[in-house]
């Protein structure tokens, strides 16, 4: 009957909210940890009180469990229990009264300049596969999911701009450098020459199961890429081309505004921790001509980017 409960959550959360299959999958593995602990420990799923959620916050934290990954397993539940209530399988929400770990303050991480024009560099006479991937996710600021899960349509060369269906089938419209559009197009050539069969994918691929490029194929070209180049590979991940586009963009003194926009950030908090890595001078610059700023300093937010 638990695991039920778990399975009619999980169909609504990719049925009417539209979450992907890997938060699909995140969210079962965490409550079916949630459902052991329950199950050690002799409590029912549905007749949960707050103390007893604490309780399992405090057993994460005697496994060591970080504060981060602990926050996770609490909004996977918090979710499961609005669902919950919102059925009437229970009459008061056990997450009501029980706070979200604190987590530790961190800056995202991000390569210079010259890193990245480097790696898209060495990327161009390595693979024009990988060079299209590069030049796309620094020209647009894409989630590694959604530049592996770009399908043919989402291009469109007259108009110079990526379609995008991010968090939440959100959409959105992302402006193409022409380095960018040009790579997307040549691309397309080669990717017609080596096609056996058609695909939807503007990045297919035979060895997955979904017909595209997997984000564990695309990082294991990258860190080669980076030891090819002598760049540490442990600073090297897919993600860190999200941070560093944002980063740079706002360095340059790109609007915030825009910069949340093309990141797909539903709140330009989320999007203000870009200006932490600044200098000073280019703090103030944002600060003062965001059109959130009103004259106050920027609030130190550490929400997932």
């Amino acid at each position: 009957m638990r695991t039920e409960r778990i399975d009619t959550f999980l169909e609504m959360m990719q049925a009417e909210r539209g979450v992907s299959a890997n938060t699909v999958m995140a969210y079962r593995r965490d409550l079916t940890e949630f459902l052991k602990y329950l199950e050690e420990t002799k409590q029912d799923l549905l007749t949960l009180q707050s103390a007893h959620l604490r309780g399992y916050l405090t057993y994460l934290r005697s496994l060591h469990v970080s504060p981060r990954t602990q926050g996770r397993h609490l909004s996977a539940i918090r979710e499961f229990y609005r669902f919950a209530l919102s059925e009437n399988w229970i009459k008061e929400n056990p997450c009501d009264y029980v706070e979200m770990p604190k987590i530790p303050k961190s800056l995202p991480k991000y390569l210079t300049e010259e890193e990245v024009l480097d790696l898209i560099q060495s990327a161009k006479q390595e693979s024009r596969r990988l060079y299209t991937l590069l030049e796309l996710v620094y020209a647009s600021g894409l989630r590694v999911s959604e530049l592996v899960g770009l399908p043919l349509t989402a291009f469109n060369p007259s108009e110079k701009h990526l379609f995008v269906v991010g968090k939440g089938s959100k959409e959105r419209v992302v402006p193409l450098n022409e380095n960018a559009c040009l790579a997307v197009m040549q691309w397309m050539e080669e990717r017609e020459k080596k096609l056996k069969r058609p695909s939807r994918w503007l990045f297919p691929s035979r060895l997955s199961k979904s017909g595209h490029l997997t984000r564990g194929a695309f990082f294991k070209e990258l860190k080669k890429l980076a030891e090819e180049i002598g760049l540490n590979p442990e600073k090297v991940f897919p993600h860190v081309f999200r941070h560093s586009f944002a980063s740079h963009l706002v360095a340059h003194e790109a609007d915030l505004r825009s910069v949340q926009k093309m990141l797909g950030h539903a709140d330009i908090a989320t999007t203000e921790i870009y200006t932490h890595i600044l200098p000073d001078r280019l703090k103030k610059i944002v600060e003062k001509s965001h059109p959130l700023a009103y004259n106050t300093p920027l609030k130190d937010k550490n929400e997932d980017c």
